[in-house]
């Protein structure tokens, strides 16, 4: 093991995560811990591998990664261990651990973005409020608000589903529609200055506008729409920071 880790672990950890499990044939743990290892890893098959070191026989390697009790699983990408645990965990945990290294099928879907995939990717996972996100957008961009609303229901919680309700409502009353095609042509910039210029441009009492929503409703929206679009950012691109304390000078 020792002549070979470098190509078994370390060179094939650029390729996919590598799990090493430090073990003894003499320890009871590591014999009650490798039936879940081996489930786990073989459920990932293609996504992550499962590599087993004998102690005992690779001495140098357990004391080249301070290998102090066993089982002592390590998880190695691009050559480094990223993670790693002591003792013999249950079933779930094994289960918990690998998949902190494994794309779900449900990101495979909200990596390929299209609409259908994105369906498939919220029916999977309901409960994630980034690919319901995704998926309104994608109804909004062939203008089914409806289906966005729907699609979004259930994450009344999250900013950057607050902010598609917040869009529908707004081009329902003839606000910021400007902004919005914007939007959907991938300028996000432009739309953002348009949507802090239309809510500077509000007066702050509660006056009717547009017949739909008063000052202070679309003044509301206005920000939701906002914070949806710079929720769905980099937080740490500097044109979102400067987007953030521009809405903050507005309001």
């Amino acid at each position: 093991m020792e002549e070979n880790f470098d190509q078994l672990v370390l060179q094939r950890s650029h390729e996919l995560p590598v799990v090493v499990d430090f073990w003894a044939e003499w320890c009871g743990p590591c014999k009650a811990l490798s039936p879940a290892l081996e489930a786990a890893a073989a459920a990932r098959e293609g996504k992550i591998e499962l590599v087993k070191v004998d102690v005992d026989a690779n001495q140098q390697l357990a004391a080249l990664y301070r290998v102090q009790g066993i089982p002592n699983v390590k998880v190695f990408r691009d050559g480094e261990v990223v993670d790693e645990f002591t003792g013999a965990l249950p079933p779930p945990r094994v289960e918990a651990f690998f998949d902190k290294f494994v794309t779900s099928r449900a990101d495979e879907l909200f990596t390929a973005g299209d609409e259908l995939s994105l369906r498939e990717a919220s029916e999977l996972e309901p409960r994630r409020a980034d690919i319901a996100v995704a998926l309104a957008n994608a109804r909004l961009a062939r203008g089914a608000e409806d289906e966005a609303l729907d699609a979004v229901a259930d994450h009344e919680g999250d900013f950057g589903a607050a902010g598609i309700t917040a869009r529908v409502r707004l081009a329902r009353a003839g606000l910021a529609t400007e902004a919005f095609a914007a939007l959907d042509r991938g300028e996000r910039d432009a739309a953002l200055e348009s949507l802090i210029r239309a809510l500077s441009e509000l007066p702050r009492n509660d006056d009717a506008h547009n017949g739909d929503l008063d000052s202070a409703e679309a003044r509301d929206l206005l920000r939701r729409a906002v914070v949806g679009i710079l929720d769905q950012s980099d937080p740490a691109d500097p044109t979102s920071r400067s987007y953030r304390r521009k809405l903050a000078a507005v309001l």
